[in-house]
């Protein structure tokens, strides 16, 4: 069996099984995670959005998006409706959840937006309930089926789709910039900064280097080097068992887990318990030494979104790691 990333499975079941993995990715990262050859590429990178009026004017903004568009407001944005959790969690990371109308079915943080329409997801936006709730902007990602059938029905909308640390640091900016703050994008991401800093000194010593596998979904897909968990773990002084080359989040053989032979596994705790009765992964280092970190719902969520929440997932994975070296003998 070759340990390369396996191609898309053609029998019923395992089409079935894949479109779990989509359902998987919509729920936690949007449109972000897919197991399709485009979602290697990484997002368009586009320079820093621009503002023409001060804070609190009603001068227009002019911000770029991730298509290479300048999407002009005519004053800071009142009424959002946002299409993707990542984006949602930063208006309201911004103190700006108060003008959210509306958000897509997987938005789920903070609680204050639990009474807020839901408008679809990726595949179903409903279009015709977003325009009646009249916003004066509307945050989806760059890949959504709904822009240009918003944009013609005379929406703004601003594509943006944060895939990495660099990204979001962008994505913060240029949502503060159409709420007419500009300077509050940059000063969040210093927070977020810090924390992962902070997350980071806590690392016992027995925890840096370790080979790790985190995964994604039981398929299995794992984060990469090059996605931006990946960014977090290194950040963390881990190292990832998946290399870059292979996509931010590839769909792997079962069989290169094995002989990758992680010593750190990361991952959903039904994941996680579920993984000793795979073929051969009994004896992964890191199942045998009992070093994993089987995160509960609220507590993995966190960290494959790459929004504002990415200093609360480094957090998270410090404590597992501390945890860990506590229980060692």
């Amino acid at each position: 069996m070759s340990a390369a990333p396996r191609r898309a499975p053609t029998s019923p079941a395992r089409r079935a099984a894949a479109a779990a993995v989509g359902a998987l990715a919509g729920a936690l990262l949007g449109p972000g995670l897919r197991a399709d050859p485009a979602f290697a590429q990484a997002a368009p990178a586009a320079t820093a959005a621009s503002v023409t009026a001060a804070p609190g004017s009603s001068a227009p903004i002019t911000v770029l998006d991730d298509r290479g568009r300048r999407v002009t407001l005519e004053g800071p944005a009142r009424r959002i409706v946002s299409l993707l959790p990542s984006l949602t969690e930063t208006v309201c990371a911004l103190d700006a959840c108060g003008r959210l109308v509306g958000v897509d079915r997987s938005s789920n943080w903070p609680a204050s937006i639990a009474a807020l329409p839901r408008l679809g997801g990726l595949e179903d936006t409903q279009i015709e309930r977003i325009v009646a709730l009249r916003p004066d902007l509307v945050l989806a990602a760059s890949s959504s089926r709904a822009i240009e059938r918003l944009e013609s029905l005379g929406i703004r909308v601003l594509a943006l789709e944060p895939k990495g640390f660099e990204d979001t640091r962008r994505v913060l900016r240029a949502v503060a910039q159409a709420l007419g703050r500009p300077g509050d994008g940059d000063a969040l991401w210093a927070r977020i900064d810090a924390r992962i800093a902070t997350a980071a000194a806590r690392v016992p010593a027995s925890a840096r280097g370790l080979r790790t596998y985190f995964e994604v979904s039981e398929t299995p897909h794992a984060a990469s080097e090059g996605s931006f968990v990946g960014e977090t773990l290194a950040r963390l002084g881990l190292r990832n068992v998946v290399p870059a080359s292979l996509g931010p989040f590839p769909q792997l053989n079962p069989e290169f887990v094995v002989r990758a032979a992680p010593e750190l596994v990361i991952g959903s705790a039904r994941a996680i318990a579920a993984m000793a009765a795979r073929p051969g992964w009994a004896a992964l280092p890191a199942l045998r030494e009992r070093r994993a970190c089987a995160l509960e719902p609220e507590r993995y969520e966190p960290i494959v979104r790459p929004g504002p929440r990415l200093g609360e997932a480094a957090e998270i994975l410090a404590d597992c790691l501390v945890a860990l070296e506590a229980r060692r003998p």
